[in-house]
């Protein structure tokens, strides 16, 4: 799905990550930790096609990033769903159309589509906020926003990065459930956390594995959670 070959990427004249070979198989669970600035949210972007490795081949579904056509690499956006760290929504839009878009912008807001927004926001607790603008969220409630837009195209991929970073430990845990239950469902998660407390938490519900970035590589840290 995600195939990484000897992949490097270099910024502002130095290399951050580099010598990074891996490969992410359906219905995997991992998650990804190292220090701040060790390029997490960069690794995840080489993942999704949003930045090209300067040296080294990604694959994404088999095809690689650097012969993808734009409706390529459109299609397959539209198989990685990604909740970002800092979440970013249109404030004069209702949550329900902020979920949405991803729908709208690809011309599949027909009936059925509004059915299963439904059905996504009731997954996610936030049925009675549907209506509600951004700035009236809280944060916990942004994040389950957040992870259902990331989801509601239906990817075979979600990339979390640091979702639970700015909730607190009850909410961290619902959102843990919520990715622990789309791989049940068949889904590739990897989440970028910093909070082994999260990790250990998840071991008891879901066999995942840990990489960790280390000295710009990225290590297999230890066996099945």
């Amino acid at each position: 799905m995600i195939e990484l070959d000897n992949i490097a990427y270099s910024y502002g004249g130095g290399e951050l990550l580099s010598d990074i070979t891996l490969s992410l198989q359906p219905g995997s669970f991992y998650f990804l930790t190292g220090p701040s600035g060790a390029g997490k949210t960069t690794f995840m972007k080489l993942c999704y096609g949003a930045l090209t490795p300067t040296a080294g081949s990604a694959r994404l579904f088999g095809q690689d990033v650097r012969k993808m056509t734009r409706v390529d690499q459109a299609n397959t956006r539209r198989r990685i769903g990604v909740v970002h760290q800092d979440c970013q929504f249109l404030d004069h839009l209702p949550l329900n159309e902020n979920v949405a878009l991803p729908l709208t912008v690809s011309g599949k807001d027909n009936l059925e589509q509004v059915s299963n927004l439904k059905e996504l926001l009731a997954w996610v607790g936030l049925k009675n906020r549907a209506l509600a603008l951004p700035p009236e969220l809280s944060g916990g409630e942004r994040q389950r926003a957040a992870l259902a837009r990331a989801v509601i195209m239906s990817p075979d991929v979600v990339l979390a990065d640091e979702p639970t970073g700015n909730v607190d430990w009850e909410m961290s845990q619902r959102l843990l459930q919520l990715l622990i239950e789309l791989n049940k469902m068949g889904k590739t998660v990897l989440i970028a956390t910093h909070d082994m407390n999260l990790i250990r938490t998840a071991k008891s519900k879901v066999q995942a594995r840990v990489l960790r970035i280390a000295n710009r590589r990225v290590q297999l840290a230890g066996a099945d959670l």
